[in-house]
C-alpha cells in the first residue's frame, strides 16, 4: 500500500521553512527571504517517491497578529496544522529546541491529531559537539540551507505517513498555478530591493497572464497602502521600479522556461493589510473554519 499524505511546516517567522519547502521537493517553489514574515499564504510543494507522496504545506511564521493580515496569516497556518497528517515544527537553532506547539497556537486543541517531529534548522553552524549536545531535545537537526540531515528527515516523515493512495499524479510539483507563483517572485524581488516598512505594504495582484503569446505577457499591480511608499517604490525618474522590474522578470523567464514582457503598476490603496475586503481582492482569505 503507499503512503500519502499532507506535512505541515510550522513554526515562528524567520525559522527557514520556505528554504526547507524548496530542499525538500528540490525545486524552488517558495519565496525566501532574510526578512521575516515573506510568506503570507500557504505554498503548496509535493515529493513523490516510489510509493510515497508528500504533500508539503510552506506556511506563514506563527506570531501574534498585529493587524489584520497577520491574523489571516495566523489563520492559515491554523488551518494546515488541522490539515496535517504530518507537522514539522521548525525553529532555528539560534532560538534552541522548539517549544510545544501548545505555546504557539493554544487554539488549536492538544494534542494534535497528527504527530508532530521538532526539527532544528541551520545545523550546519553548529560544531559537531553542539550538535550532539541538541539531539536528546529534538528529532532531527537538518540545514535547509546545505542539504545535510534532509534525508533522514524525509525518512522520518514517511515513517509517520498513513498508508493511502497518492493524493496527486507523480509528476506533479504543486497544486497553485503560475499565476499565483508569478506573483510570488515579484513579491519576492520587492522584499530584497526595499527596506524598511515598504516592501511588507507590497501586495502584488496579477490582472493579466497571457501565455498564448511570445513574450509570455504579465501585467501585476502593486498596492501600497501610502503616497510615501509609492513614491520610493517608483524611485527618482521610476528607477528603482525599473530595476525591479528587471529582476523580476528574469525570475519570471526562469519560471515560464521562454521571454517575458512584464507590465507593472503602481497604486495606492489606503491601510489594505487592515481592510478584509481589500485582502480578499488581493487574494488574501481567512479559511473558513477561523474567519
Amino acid at each position: 500500500m503507499p503512503k500519502a499524505g499532507f506535512v505541515a511546516l510550522v513554526g515562528k517567522p524567520n525559522a527557514g521553512k520556505s528554504t526547507l519547502l524548496n530542499r525538500l521537493v528540490g525545486e524552488t517553489l517558495a519565496i525566501t527571504s532574510p526578512k521575516p514574515q515573506s510568506t503570507r499564504d500557504r505554498v503548496v510543494g509535493i515529493r513523490t517517491d516510489d510509493d510515497r507522496q508528500f504533500v508539503f504545506l510552506d506556511t506563514p511564521g506563527l506570531l501574534d497578529p498585529e493587524y489584520a493580515l497577520h491574523a489571516v496569516m495566523r489563520g492559515v497556518a491554523i488551518a494546515a496544522l488541522r490539515e496535517a497528517d504530518v507537522v514539522v515544527h521548525l525553529a532555528d537553532v539560534a532560538d534552541g529546541p522548539p517549544p510545544p506547539l501548545a505555546t504557539l497556537v493554544p487554539e488549536v486543541g492538544h494534542p494534535l491529531r497528527a504527530p508532530v517531529l521538532r526539527v532544528l534548522n541551520k545545523g550546519d553552524t553548529l560544531t559537531r559537539q553542539q550538535r550532539e549536545a541538541l539531539a536528546p531535545s529534538v528529532d532531527h537537526v537538518v540545514s535547509a540551507k546545505s542539504g545535510a540531515g534532509i534525508e533522514g528527515l524525509l525518512r522520518g516523515i514517511a515513517d509517520r505517513l498513513p498508508d493511502h493512495p497518492f493524493l496527486y499524479p507523480p509528476d506533479e510539483l504543486s497544486t497553485q498555478s503560475l499565476r499565483f507563483f508569478a506573483a510570488e517572485l515579484i513579491r519576492e524581488t520587492a522584499l530584497e530591493q526595499l527596506d524598511e516598512e515598504v516592501p511588507y505594504s507590497v501586495a502584488c495582484v496579477v490582472e493579466e497572464f497571457r501565455e498564448d503569446r511570445s513574450p509570455t505577457y504579465i501585467r501585476v499591480t502593486l498596492h501600497v497602502e501610502r503616497d510615501s511608499q509609492k513614491g520610493i517604490l517608483l524611485g527618482a525618474g521610476g528607477q528603482r521600479i525599473k530595476a525591479l522590474s528587471t529582476a523580476a522578470r528574469l525570475k519570471l523567464e526562469r519560471l515560464t522556461g521562454g521571454p517575458v514582457f512584464l507590465d507593472i503598476w503602481v497604486k495606492v490603496t489606503p491601510n489594505w493589510r487592515r481592510s478584509p475586503d481589500a485582502m480578499a481582492r488581493f487574494g488574501y482569505r481567512a479559511p473558513e473554519s477561523d474567519a
